[in-house]
């Protein structure tokens, strides 16, 4: 199964993101405020990077309130790493696991289209996996 599996419902108008432009007190007031991870990053409407709570709080670490003042270009991570909708929901955990991040761009050529979280994943997953036993259950059942 597919990424476009997930985001098939979707539109793009619904993603929150952040400008490069955005300073950092206000993408944490987006962070908190919608409870969520993560903002993708938009420069001139394409994806420039991510920016995170680890991104917050590490500069936080580095510049204490100051980070605040920042703009999220300063501190995102950047390049994004990003998956396309045909990309396989198995390559796009592994990629996560191994690259220990939990948020993904989903781009279609240089357009976002999504972003998806480990969380949007597994829920797939697992939804899979329920439907495939409830499905040996009956065939055993009969």
């Amino acid at each position: 199964m597919t990424i476009a599996k997930i985001i098939g419902d979707r539109t793009s108008s619904s993603i929150i993101s952040c400008d490069v432009s955005t300073p950092v007190a206000e993408a944490v007031g987006m962070l908190a405020g919608k409870r969520i991870g993560a903002l993708p990053v938009l420069r001139d409407g394409k994806i420039a990077g991510i920016i995170s709570e680890r991104d917050v709080i590490y500069r936080l670490a580095d510049k204490g309130h100051a980070a605040l003042d920042m703009t999220v270009g300063d501190i995102m991570t950047s390049p994004a790493v990003t998956v396309e909708p045909s990309t396989s929901i198995d390559d796009a955990l592994a990629l996560m696991t191994k690259r220990r991040f939990r948020h993904f761009p989903v781009v279609d050529g240089e357009m976002l289209v999504a972003f998806i979280s480990i969380g949007d994943l597994v829920k797939y997953k697992i939804g899979a996996v329920e439907y495939e036993a409830a499905a040996l259950r009956d065939y055993i059942n009969q």
